[in-house]
């Protein structure tokens, strides 16, 4: 991490204290930046590296927290967790807002230039922050094929990039067309990629703890879908322009 730094940063979200991730470019101009939500186990050291490679081709990124500071090995804790969180788009909102509230203090974030990216939960949260009407440059997506309130997606301002498995019994065919239905009648900019074979959660590597059926990790997907994201923030949120 040539130039990099990182530093752990607290705040409050959710009646929770939040255990963020933040990586610096080298240098000390103005960049653009990016917000990272993690699947509904919480933040990892996965998603940290992830924040700290964006950081490396330039952006400002924050990896933030959904369970203040756990990540949680336990399936019936998780879906405990993330259950009534996805069902609720105020308070995914109020998680999303408070990290956004983070990265926009940062004094190296050029404020007008955001974007959200999110796996699992983490995405869903990137979406309500779009159907709330934020100011972002893109929004990136990875197994968050989530629909919200109607009419709601009107307010997305941005381009909208989503993936998915074929295989992802938790974001079956159904939740995928009532997805893209939603956000074409919004007249959102949208794309969706379908990787062949792949379960849910098919970017993460393989835990050490037990996980419900139908989640696996798909290595070449996984770096096809990074590097997605990758050419999305280039296309979307230029680290120069």
């Amino acid at each position: 991490m040539t130039g990099v730094t990182t530093r752990t940063v607290e705040y409050p979200a959710d009646g929770l204290t939040m255990v963020g991730h933040l990586a610096l470019p080298a240098g000390v101009d103005r960049r653009p930046a990016v917000l990272v939500g993690p699947e509904g186990p919480g933040l990892n050291d996965f998603q940290r590296r992830r924040a700290d490679t964006l950081a490396e081709l330039g952006y400002v990124a924050l990896a933030f927290d959904i369970n203040g500071g756990r990540w949680f090995t336990d399936p019936g804790e998780i879906l405990a967790r993330a259950t009534p969180l996805l069902a609720d788009p105020d308070r995914m909102r109020d998680i999303g807002h408070a990290a956004l509230d983070v990265l926009r203090a940062e004094p190296r974030t050029d404020p007008g230039r955001i974007a959200a990216v999110g796996y699992g939960t983490g995405g869903a949260i990137a979406l309500e922050l779009g159907r709330d009407g934020v100011d972002l440059r893109a929004i990136g997506t990875v197994n968050a094929l989530t629909t919200g309130r109607p009419g709601e997606a009107a307010r997305i301002r941005c381009p909208v990039w989503a993936g998915v498995g074929s295989e992802d019994p938790i974001m079956p065919p159904p939740q995928r067309e009532a997805f893209t239905a939603e956000i074409e009648a919004a007249g959102v900019d949208w794309r969706l990629v379908v990787y062949g074979g792949a379960l849910h959660a098919f970017h993460h590597p393989p835990v050490d703890h037990a996980v419900v059926p139908g989640v696996g990790y798909h290595p070449r997907h996984a770096q096809r879908a990074w590097r997605d994201v990758v050419d999305l923030l280039a296309e979307c949120l230029p680290v120069t322009e």
